[in-house]
């Protein structure tokens, strides 16, 4: 009983000191600004990138669909790995009300060449978006690659999926997100 009542007291004090700071809103504050919370259950956080092929894309262009955020690497073992499962599911799924938007962590890249060089070998047609100043994966919080989203039509975190990821599984996913 004693334990349970210093554990409350900790928390309580640490809260009153600031040890959490997320907001009643849903709102992480760092360095003054307030951003999302990136966590299951909650809005997935707005961004824009530019594509390979110079196209300005954001997230919320694709409300409405079901979205798999992938953020991966070229230099990334598991990441090559899900390629080719990333492109057959893009096959299969490109005419439907899901798509893959693929975020590139281009600042831990040697350079914007080496995406590009990655792309036409493992011959992707899905959307590559280069994440230039890692805005994107600090946003996401990216701490190992590949990291997918299932992003539901309103915009809803669903699921978070460290590690990659074979076509059954991103269909298992996007259904549930249907």
């Amino acid at each position: 009983m004693r334990k349970l009542c210093y554990t409350i007291l900790f928390i309580g004090v640490w809260l009153l000191a600031g040890g959490s700071n997320a907001s009643a809103d849903g709102l992480v504050a760092t360095n003054g600004q307030a951003r999302p919370v990136v966590k299951i259950g909650s809005p997935a956080p707005d961004f824009e990138l530019t594509t390979l092929s110079g196209e300005q894309v954001k997230l919320s262009d694709y409300r409405g669909k079901v979205v798999i955020l992938n953020l991966w690497a070229t230099w990334c073992p598991p990441c090559k790995a899900e390629m080719p499962e990333m492109q057959g599911f893009y096959e299969k799924s490109r005419n439907s009300d899901i798509t893959l938007l693929s975020v590139n962590l281009t600042s831990q890249e040697k350079d914007e060449q080496a995406v590009a060089d990655f792309v036409a070998k493992y011959q992707l047609t899905f959307p590559i978006l280069l994440d230039k100043k890692d805005t994107v994966g600090k946003q996401y919080k990216t701490l190992s690659i590949p990291t997918s989203y299932i992003i539901d039509r309103e915009g809803i975190i669903r699921e978070k999926v460290i590690g990659p990821m074979d076509e059954e599984r991103m269909a298992v996913l996007t259904h549930g997100a249907s």
